[in-house]
């Protein structure tokens, strides 16, 4: 039971997010090399490491509000399951380990994770009150794992897909936003201070644009000279299946009341899911085959 406590505090449900470190294995042709296959698992599982240990610094700095979050109160350091001792302890252990590992396994990929977690802490600290800022940080967090992703194994990655990635994560970050205010409706501000600058309606407003913004990207990345250079001209063949992807989440955030937890509608939304591996099958038979 304590170690499922421990394992608990790294949240590792939300690792899931680290899976776009492999993006830049897949988009250069690499994905058929050993060698830069177990660089890039070492990679998802140094920065999943790294990122467990960023949410437990969270968890310990928003406690008090944690605890008056209908969901978030059931986390292991709010409800106590886990003592502020043994969290840091933790977090610590893990950082001493991970960090000098991701220098050994590229200095790119070292500096990268360093500027993931100043940056974690930044936010953490400060940024997470700042409105709009807030999400994008959110974003550049993301930017990082595809850029550390594309590092660790020496390869130059697209900067559609740079933009891609960015726009899809201010998506989803904007998505969580929402469904933090309409959960909490009233006491929204009492547990996330922030919450208090933003309405649905703007953050429905913001998310069209998004939304919008990344589908348009998604389609000049397939249509490009550089994609066609590199792939041929059928790219163009994912692009219902991010189309899908994406109205299926809006569904579940507007219909379902979900998005507080991205990862938690990956492992749990079937039709998603499906959505997602068919996108992953077509686009490694257009990439390979």
């Amino acid at each position: 039971m304590h170690v499922i406590n421990m394992a608990g505090c790294l949240r590792v449900r939300q690792w899931t997010k680290n899976i776009v470190l492999f993006a830049a294995l897949i988009f250069s042709h690499h994905a058929h090399l050993t060698s830069d296959i177990i660089r890039t698992a070492g990679a998802f599982v140094l920065f999943s490491l790294v990122s467990g240990a960023v949410y437990i610094f969270n968890d310990l700095l928003d406690i008090d509000q944690d605890r008056k979050h209908p969901i978030k109160k059931n986390r292991p350091i709010a409800s106590g399951r886990v003592s502020i001792t043994g969290a840091i302890y933790l977090m610590v252990i893990i950082l001493i380990i991970t960090i000098p590992l991701s220098f050994l396994l590229k200095t790119g990929f070292g500096v990268v994770v360093s500027m993931y977690i100043i940056l974690q802490g930044i936010y953490t600290r400060y940024l997470k009150n700042k409105v709009i800022l807030d999400v994008f940080v959110i974003s550049l967090g993301f930017l990082l794992r595809v850029i550390a992703g594309a590092l660790v194994i020496s390869v130059e990655i697209s900067n559609w897909i740079l933009v891609c990635t960015m726009l899809l994560a201010l998506f989803l970050a904007l998505s969580k936003r929402r469904h933090e205010l309409v959960l909490l409706n009233q006491n929204a501000n009492d547990h996330r201070e922030i919450l208090k600058e933003y309405s649905p309606y703007l953050l429905d407003q913001m998310i069209g644009v998004v939304t919008s913004a990344t589908l348009v990207a998604y389609m000049i990345f397939t249509l490009s000279e550089e994609t066609i250079a590199k792939f041929g001209d059928n790219m163009i063949l994912t692009v219902p299946f991010v189309l899908y992807g994406i109205f299926r989440y809006l569904y579940l955030v507007h219909t379902k009341n979900m998005g507080g937890q991205p990862e938690e509608i990956l492992l749990s939304d079937i039709p998603l899911q499906l959505d997602v591996v068919a996108y992953g099958v077509t686009a490694l038979i257009v990439i390979y085959f």
